[in-house]
């Protein structure tokens, strides 16, 4: 499995909106993509403007290729992108332990 992580940042006040946003964009775009298995959305404390969302893939390709490559990713990106103060920093991670 694998593990996206996108650090977003959104200008201040547009909070609550984007919280609907982004909730919305992942129950009706994101979930319907091949190898999508879940995802995970937090908000900083100290930079309230400052989310990580974190999304959990099959494979690397489902997200790099299907998801990113296909139909799906427009659709995402007009639902969560106006909200964009700058272009997430993306990283992918693959589990090492767990406990």
């Amino acid at each position: 499995m694998i593990l996206e992580i996108a650090d977003i940042r959104i200008p201040p006040g547009q909070n609550a909106a984007f919280e609907e946003a982004i909730q919305r964009g992942l129950d009706t775009v994101a979930s319907r993509a091949l190898g999508f298995k879940g995802a995970k959305v937090n908000r900083g404390i100290e930079s309230p403007e400052r989310y990580i969302l974190q999304i959990f893939w099959d494979t690397l390709e489902d997200h790099t290729v299907g998801f990113r490559q296909g139909p799906l990713f427009p659709q995402w990106r007009a639902i969560v992108g106006p909200f964009f103060a700058a272009p997430p920093v993306v990283e992918h991670f693959e589990l090492v332990t767990r406990s």
